[in-house]
């Protein structure tokens, strides 16, 4: 079934979709004429998609024959006329390919990377993530998202003890980099291209900003992030989300090898989180989440603060690109 939000946008209803108090996550848009060019459609109803994404936390393009390319991308981002966020301090190994589009994660495809908001350990994050399918998996690769305020009220229904804890102290993160890219590893960015520099001394002054002090080491460098917030107030909707990275950093803790290297979590002061508790929280949000299953031209939106994503492992070729804007 489909529906006009306007002279340009089509409302799409698909089987993935999940409806949380009479709102269905995600939002799915289509042209509603054939000759309908995105950059263009962005530009003349730009309120409405940020309505859209407000009430819905992601934004779903599918079938915009006109955007095929990362260049095609790049123009769909620049439409919305958003600031670019430089991504700087992030730990995971991306390439530029043009404009403000880069790859999305350059890890191997049979490494998972788990839920997390992006960058949230920051205090230097995007607010929208934009994600685009230029070439769909052989088999796998999906992008599951999930609404994080979601995962925080079933957490705080479950253990209140813990989320009360969490928000009271935040989290501590421990990342190991080493100087070069080692693209092994979901985690695997070195310090040279993550503080866009080669000079330790300016890539201490840029981490200072993003309220992470590094320790250097004979392999590289030990970076200790925090105390970040596990717990954020959303003001816009309001309601608090679940804005952290600790699905992801707890499980590296736990997982492949090369990513156990790369980073640990733990509450703000430093003391250990519960392995039950973590694990039940993995398993909300395996429960709520919903897979977005590439089609080759997609376009995906996502509200930073609202919306958690992961990738499932895959088998090439793939190709998702990524922007990230404040």
């Amino acid at each position: 079934m489909a529906a006009k939000y306007s002279s340009l946008f089509t409302r799409v209803k698909t089987p993935f979709q999940r409806k949380y108090g009479g709102i269905t996550f995600p939002a799915v848009l289509s042209p509603a004429m054939p000759a309908c060019t995105l950059p263009a459609a962005v530009k003349e109803q730009k309120s409405l998609l940020e309505s859209l994404l407000q009430r819905h936390g992601a934004i779903l393009f599918r079938g915009f024959d006109t955007t095929v390319t990362a260049a095609d991308f790049n123009d769909v981002v620049e439409a919305f006329g958003y600031e670019e966020l430089p991504y700087v301090g992030g730990s995971s190994p991306r390439t530029k390919v043009v404009g403000r589009v880069y790859t999305a994660n350059d890890s191997p495809p049979h490494r998972k990377i788990h839920f997390h908001h992006e960058m949230s350990h920051l205090s230097s994050y995007p607010r929208k993530l934009f994600f685009f399918c230029e070439e769909a998996a052989a088999f796998g690769g999906e992008t599951p998202i999930l609404l994080s305020h979601i995962v925080c009220e079933k957490m705080e229904e479950k253990y209140s003890d813990f989320v009360e804890k969490l928000e009271k102290l935040g989290l501590m993160y421990t990342i190991f980099a080493e100087e070069e890219d080692d693209t092994s590893s979901a985690l695997g960015r070195g310090w040279k291209s993550m503080f866009h520099t080669e000079d330790k001394i300016v890539a201490q002054q840029r981490a200072a900003k993003l309220n992470t002090k590094l320790e250097w080491t004979e392999n590289g460098v030990k970076m200790i992030v925090g105390p970040a917030p596990g717990i954020k107030r959303d003001e816009t909707r309001p309601r608090k989300t679940w804005f952290n990275s600790m699905a992801a950093a707890y499980t590296a803790e736990g997982g492949d090898r090369k990513d156990s290297e790369k980073m640990g979590v733990s509450f703000g002061d430093g003391n250990p989180l519960p392995e039950n508790v973590i694990h039940d929280c993995l398993k909300i949000m395996e429960e709520e989440s919903i897979d977005i299953t590439w089609q080759k031209g997609d376009i995906l939106m996502i509200d930073n603060l609202a919306v958690l994503h992961s990738r499932k492992p895959f088998t090439p070729p793939r190709r998702i690109l990524a922007a990230l804007c404040i």
